[in-house]
Parts: structure tokens; sequence; C-alpha cells
């Protein structure tokens, strides 16, 4: 299994090409670009150009990119215009957050990546069948974009009424966008359950993110970190293992303050991951 590490760890600071080989030098596969303004300006050329000349060089892979959440540089808080949402009734603003989306895309041109992780809504929001017909033209559009620069667009399970598993299937159903998903399981334990929602989701997985929780708030734990955690990874690996083709483990975690060597912890856990072993196997 590919080792992918998501840049949602330093999603508070800018991201440099010293991080980047600290990554590399710890033997992960790839990352995932998370598209946070303070951390990566997919507005910003030189820091682009910076990154480019960077992967141009090094065997490390930009894996996927994580669309932008919020337009501004301080996870929304400047206020509503900032939230990117491509379920947006008014179609001036939709357009306009598509728009945001494909300048981020836009980096293909100059990083080939080959996955575009996409939000379906914004967290907590509620089903609301009007807003059924913007998500389909903004998935549409960004298909074709992200597709003319050799990108998949992946939508991910996230904690509101569009994206349990249940209700991604039915809206790959009734728009036949027949898109990818990105299967989270921290998401997935905070909402239907991972194994359920795994089941649901399985033909189309094409990614994953992995990070712990209390089973109550989007945490975004260290795995194995925590006493109180309630993912159980064994049961995840072996999940994962018994897909049809292999999956990326791409961890997606939050900064700890304190930490001592994060990177050597994240080593560490893709090690205890990838020595985790069917039930089948213990019982021998």
């Amino acid at each position: 299994m590919k080792h992918i590490l998501s840049t949602h760890l330093i999603a508070n600071h800018r991201l440099t090409t010293a991080w980047l080989e600290r990554v590399r030098k710890i033997g992960v596969d790839g990352v995932e670009i998370f598209c946070a303004r303070q951390s990566f300006d997919y507005r910003d050329r030189a820091q682009i150009r910076e990154l480019t000349h960077w992967f141009r060089d090094s065997e490390l892979e930009l894996f996927s990119l994580h669309a932008p959440m919020y337009r501004d540089e301080v996870w929304g808080r400047s206020g509503p215009h900032a939230v990117i949402d491509i379920t947006e009734p008014s179609k001036p603003k939709r357009i306009d957050h598509v728009d945001e989306i494909k300048r981020a895309i836009e980096v293909a041109e100059s990083i080939p990546f080959r996955f575009l992780v996409q939000h379906l809504g914004v967290p907590d929001q509620e089903w609301d069948e009007r807003r059924i017909d913007p998500l389909f033209s903004s998935l549409e559009d960004l298909k074709v974009f992200a597709h003319q620069r050799g990108v998949t667009v992946l939508v991910e399970n996230i904690p509101n009424g569009f994206s349990s598993a249940e209700r991604l299937n039915l809206l790959m159903e009734l728009t036949h966008l027949d898109l990818g998903y990105c299967f989270d399981v921290g998401h997935a334990n905070l909402m239907e359950g991972i194994e359920r929602a795994y089941e649901q989701m399985a033909p189309r997985i094409r990614s994953t993110h992995l990070h712990d929780n209390d089973g109550k708030g989007d945490l975004h734990w260290f795995p194995y970190s925590r006493p109180e955690a309630t993912v159980q990874w064994r049961r995840v690996m072996q999940l994962l293992r018994r897909h049809q083709e292999e999956l990326p483990l791409v961890l997606e975690l939050r900064e700890v303050e304190g930490m001592a060597d994060p990177l050597g912890r994240v080593q560490e856990i893709f090690e205890k991951l990838e020595s985790e072993r069917d039930e089948e196997d213990y019982d021998r």
C-alpha cells in the first residue's frame, strides 16, 4: 500500500520544500496537499514555482490535492463570504465557488497529481433537495475541468446531510456522474460506522483519509495515540486489504502542540498499520 501524508498536519504553517524534504526522508511515497491558503496558497505563483522545481527533482509524489474549503487564510473566520460551498443555490455565487476550486486544480499544469478530494457542502449542513441541481452542475463542471488536466475528482464522506455513504450513493444515482470516493475513516466513525460506510462505498473507493477520534468530534487524532480513541485499526486494515484494488493509506492528521518529532510518529503509524493482520491470521 502507498503511504501518503496530508499536509493537513501543517495547515497552520506555510508549506515549504524544507518540510517536504523531511517528509521524503521518513520514507513515505507521497503527499496530499491540503489547500488552506495560509499553508499552500494556490494563488501564489512564487510558492507554486518553488514547489514545482522541488517535485521535479524529487521521488516524492504529489499524489492528490484537497480542494479548498475557504478562500481566506483564517479557516473562514473572515466572514461567510470566505466559505466555499459547491451546493450554493445562487448561480453567480456557485460559479464563483467553483472557480476558486478550479484555481487549485490548475496547479496540475505545473505539478501533476492524480486526485482532487472534494467536499459536498460544508460540515453539519442538512440535506436540502433544492441544492441537488446546483451540486450536480458544480461537480459536472469540476469533473470536466479536472479531467482536461489529468486529474480525477473524488468526493469525500464528511459529517453532513449530503455526504453519508447512503447519500453519496443516492447522489451518484441521481446525477449519473460516476465519481469515485475518498473514504474518510474518521468521518465514518462519527456517522454510520466504519464497516457500514465501507460496505456501501467500496465499489467507488479510490483513496482514503485515516485519522482517529472519540466518536463525537472530528478531531483528526494520530492513530494509536489516545486511550479514548475509538477507531479499531485492525478492523480498518482488514477492510482495506480486502478491497478490489490496492488503496493508498493517506494520513490526514491535526497538529499536536508540543509533540516531539511528529514525522517520526507518522513513520511509526504507517509501520503499525502495515503490521495489522486479518483476524484469521491472529487466530492461527
